[in-house]
């Protein structure tokens, strides 16, 4: 009995001395078990499994496949979470891929990582989110007519004011709201789930019967499926952008993971049943909005419920996006590869302020064009690329780090599998629709090692004349200060 007592003791005693401790002005360790459930599943999950599911399925043609490539993309994106989580677990520090990158390759990897992500990848990301839910919303108020695109924006714009503030504020607040919008969208995935059980349970198997009849050969179209299905995943490693404030990271981030993306790929596997119970595989891919056409057949006179909980998920995801890119940003101005008010803390608060609203500034530049929408597509390979170099930095990190701990080690065969199947990814959209695009994508990314070489490596002194000056003025301002301490 005593053996059973002392460890719980031990660790009463420890809560105890740590609450009398005064906080030291860094970033707080508050994000629990549940809260990173919640950020995986509410970032992975936003607007399109409600409003367009339809990219796997016009790329496969039948039930049967399409089921099959959401299926087998949710145990990819188990593979390559649980390879971050080996990193995640060896290298505790915030900001994703970053600091991986870092110590497998040196400074030039990781500040293009960091440069192509804050400049275009996160921020035209965080926008698109939140056009999706502007859209939503307005098309509520102009049910006869499209919404004037001033008004789309202008929400748009006041969606990314209200996330960027809620997590400048608090780090407390900004989990709160990312777990109350995660079980907003359960209950609405649960009632489409249940739905269409019931619906099945009662006899409407008709779309299922020869589901795999007709299904396309094409390699390319099964190809083009696989990669839309792992988009519609993609988010399963944000929690390693905030490691740093995960409790007992070691035993979190990777039980966080192993509950969240199979939780996910259940989901996402269900509500296409559900969809396919109610609609035919013509009628899902000729839908605008598939939860809503769902909902009007099945939850009149409640059908309202869908497009609001769907307004609910997409602000979610769009909380999850900021709260955990902003500790990427604020992460490279510590190291040394952004400006340096962005790596400091708020006095008050205790949050990553700076880095936060710099992220919402950039954000809000990306709502003024007129389509950003072909931007992310093109910029979507570079993704996978950032992803497959962080995986063989793994890989890389077996040999040259040999003595490093690693509380979770993954099977080699699983990051050599993710890896293949990054290079994949990348070169398939390339390959199938060759573009010059795709070519200046690849130059801006490049483009960052001019800003390296400028005022990273050379640290040019007219560079720091301008920029310590502002610097002190923003501190003032902003009431921030340098992090006390690094986390080793």
């Amino acid at each position: 009995m005593g053996e059973e007592t002392s460890p719980r003791k031990r660790r009463e005693d420890e809560r105890s001395i740590q609450s009398n401790e005064p906080k030291v002005t860094n970033l707080q360790k508050e994000v629990g078990l549940f809260s990173g459930i919640c950020i995986i599943v509410g970032t992975i999950i936003g607007s399109g499994i409600f409003i367009s599911p339809k990219s796997v399925l016009s790329n496969t043609g039948t039930v049967g496949p399409c089921l099959i490539i959401w299926a087998a993309c949710g145990i990819l994106a188990t593979l390559g979470a649980l390879c971050f989580a080996e990193l995640g677990t060896m290298i505790t520090k915030s900001g994703g891929e970053y600091p991986y990158l870092m110590e497998a390759f040196g400074p030039i990897p990781a500040y293009i990582f960091s440069w192509a992500s804050m400049m275009v990848m996160k921020p035209s990301s965080f926008a698109i989110i939140c056009l999706s839910f502007s859209e939503y919303v307005c098309a509520a108020f102009y049910s006869d007519c499209k919404p004037p695109e001033v008004v789309v924006k202008c929400l748009a714009a006041t969606a990314i004011l209200v996330i960027t503030t809620v997590n400048a504020l608090s780090a407390r607040l900004g989990r709160y709201v990312q777990n109350f919008f995660t079980a907003a969208k359960m209950v609405i995935v649960a009632i489409i789930i249940i739905s269409g059980l019931v619906l099945l349970a009662q006899g409407n198997t008709k779309n299922f019967e020869n589901s795999f009849v007709g299904t396309p050969a094409s390699v390319g179209g099964i190809s083009l499926a696989f990669y839309n299905g792992l988009w519609a995943y993609d988010g399963w490693n944000q929690l390693n952008y905030i490691t740093e404030e995960l409790r007992n990271p070691h035993r979190n981030l990777p039980l966080a993971i192993i509950i969240g993306i199979p939780l996910v790929t259940v989901c996402y596997i269900l509500m296409n049943v559900s969809y396919f119970t109610v609609m035919t595989p013509t009628e899902l891919l000729q839908s605008q909005a598939v939860a809503v056409t769902f909902g009007d057949r099945v939850l009149y006179p409640a059908s309202w419920v869908v497009p609001l909980f769907v307004a609910f998920s997409t602000i979610g995801a769009a909380n999850g996006n900021c709260f955990t890119v902003g500790r990427l940003i604020y992460v490279a101005g510590r190291e040394g590869h952004m400006l340096k008010v962005l790596s400091y803390i708020s006095v008050r608060r205790l949050t990553p302020a700076p880095a936060i609203i710099f992220y919402g500034l950039i954000a809000t530049i990306y709502i003024i064009p007129g389509d950003i929408n072909s931007l992310v597509n093109y910029f979507s390979f570079a993704t996978w690329l950032f992803y497959g170099m962080t995986i063989i930095g793994l890989v890389v990190m077996r040999f040259t780090k040999k003595t490093r701990e690693r509380p979770i080690k993954v099977p080699i065969f699983i990051p050599i599998l993710v890896i293949l199947i990054s290079v994949f990814l990348v070169l398939a959209p390339i390959i199938t629709k060759p573009a010059w695009e795709y070519l200046y994508c690849v130059l801006f990314i490049l483009s960052g090692l001019i800003f390296y070489f400028l005022f990273v490596y050379c640290e040019f002194g007219w560079a720091q004349k301008i920029s310590k000056p502002v610097t002190m003025y923003l501190q003032m301002l902003m009431e921030v200060v340098p992090p006390e301490k690094v986390p080793e």
